[in-house]
């Protein structure tokens, strides 16, 4: 029995094994054990996304339905966990995951991201539109601001501190323009939709937003039907060339100025900023990305620093750390701007195929030195994307906290930890132990109470 549990187990996807394997209960639970204190200012709710097929298979990690675990703070307390399926119509129609329809907008999986803007609290994914949630992990329906957004959104939008302006894009697109850029206003009004366009359709997962401009990464992960089967079809070519392509943030595409740099792949910037005709763009650059099929895990990032000279037409790529790192992160009052420190979660396991692996550690960097802070989460403990909550008493770029929610593979058990943001190295504030085992997920939120209506 035991050879053929093993040998079932080995055939299964690595994103249906292990913590990465989907959950398919909801559950509450108001009683939780916690360690430590939790700071008294956090009042609000922290809610993450992740792929989570109600099925329970799907063909690639990318596919699954969205599942949002949340945990809320109040006065000090841990006042519940939630995990909760956003209500899409894969989810209610009982639509497998095996299809992903990209035709009808409405039909997306809400598994990428969680923000909040303009009063609501928006789930995201890059092949649909977003879905609105409340507070409580209720499902709201989708959002497409009134019938303005004719295209999907991107699952990494922007949103300035100075104007409240939430920035995204598109790039769901099968002729051109294939990438269109969407701008809606801190009240949530989409305001503005222009067609960018580039040589080919490619996985532009996310993209850079400044004071002043918006920042494409036109990056060779290019379209390729021949993999559509497997979910994603995309493949790095690095004959198709790199470009990172700076607009003005109400332009159009006469305005885009294209700058050519080496061949890579970034999934997720961790902050850029434009001061003096120049634009610095912090990324965890990894060299290549799905260059054997859309499982291969094979390249993991590094800290990078991309500065565009607008006036000379040039720009100088420079590799900051050599440690493992991904899910980048800035607080949310110096998104674009000139940030001093960014958050980034561990990755390892370079060279496996087989799956990507989070690291034991979380790193905080002063981007202007480059100096990295580690925190370690236990040698049998793999981490979580490090999102900032501000002490809403202070004024301090890194006065506050560090939540993520984060798993030891020894115990099968996961908890959501608060690390003082000023004391990084340190045990965490306070640990919450989560009633469950939380499969590993992708982005999410520290969503005060004040930002949503």
């Amino acid at each position: 029995m035991a050879a053929t549990a093993t040998a079932t187990e080995s055939q299964t996807p690595w994103h249906l094994r292990g913590n990465w394997a989907p959950v398919q209960d909801e559950m509450t639970e108001t009683e939780l054990l916690v360690d430590g204190l939790i700071p008294p200012q956090l009042e609000g709710v922290y809610i993450r996304t992740g792929p989570n097929p109600q099925s329970g298979s799907s063909p690639h990690w990318f596919s699954g339905d969205g599942m949002v675990h949340g945990v809320r703070l109040s006065q000090g307390s841990a006042e519940w966990y939630r995990n909760r399926f956003v209500q899409t119509p894969n989810v209610t129609d009982g639509i497998s995951s095996e299809a992903v329809d990209l035709g009808d907008l409405s039909r997306g999986s809400a598994n990428t991201h969680v923000v909040a803007h303009a009063g609501k609290i928006l789930c995201l994914e890059e092949g649909h539109w977003p879905w609105a949630i409340d507070s409580e992990l209720n499902t709201v329906g989708y959002e497409n601001f009134s019938g303005k957004l004719k295209t999907s959104m991107t699952a990494h939008p922007k949103i300035c501190p100075e104007t409240g302006e939430l920035l995204a894009f598109s790039y769901f697109s099968f002729e051109q323009p294939f990438i269109t850029y969407h701008r809606i206003s801190s009240d949530g009004l989409l305001i503005q939709s222009e067609g960018i366009e580039i040589p080919n359709m490619v996985m532009m997962h996310d993209f850079n937003a400044t004071r002043n401009y918006v920042i494409f990464m036109d990056l060779p992960l290019l379209l390729d039907l021949s993999l559509i089967e497997t979910g994603v079809p995309f493949r790095f070519d690095a004959s198709a060339g790199a470009r990172l392509g700076v607009m003005p943030r109400n332009g159009t595409n006469a305005d885009v100025r294209w700058f050519e740099i080496d061949p890579c792949y970034v999934f997720h910037p961790v902050n850029a900023y434009d001061k003096d005709e120049k634009i610095v763009i912090h990324v965890s650059r990894q060299p290549e990305a799905f260059s054997s099929s859309s499982d291969d895990y094979t390249e993991v990032g590094r800290l990078w620093k991309w500065t565009i000279d607008l006036s000379l037409g040039t720009v100088t790529e420079e590799q900051i750390d050599d440690r493992p790192g991904d899910f980048g992160r800035v607080a949310d009052k110096v998104v674009g701007l000139d940030a001093h420190y960014g958050y980034l979660m561990a990755m390892a396991g370079e060279g496996n195929s087989e799956e990507p692996v989070y690291g034991s550690a979380l790193w905080k960097y002063n981007l202007h030195t480059g100096e990295c802070w580690e925190h370690y989460l236990g040698e049998t403990v793999r981490g979580g994307e490090p999102v900032f909550a501000p002490d809403p008493n202070s004024d301090g770029e890194d006065e506050g906290w560090i939540i993520a929610i984060v798993h030891d593979e020894g115990k099968n058990s996961s908890k959501l930890i608060i690390v003082d943001a000023q004391d990084f190295g340190a045990d965490p504030v306070a640990v919450v132990h989560l009633p469950r085992r939380v499969p590993y997920g992708a982005h999410g939120s520290w969503i005060p109470d004040s930002a949503v209506k």
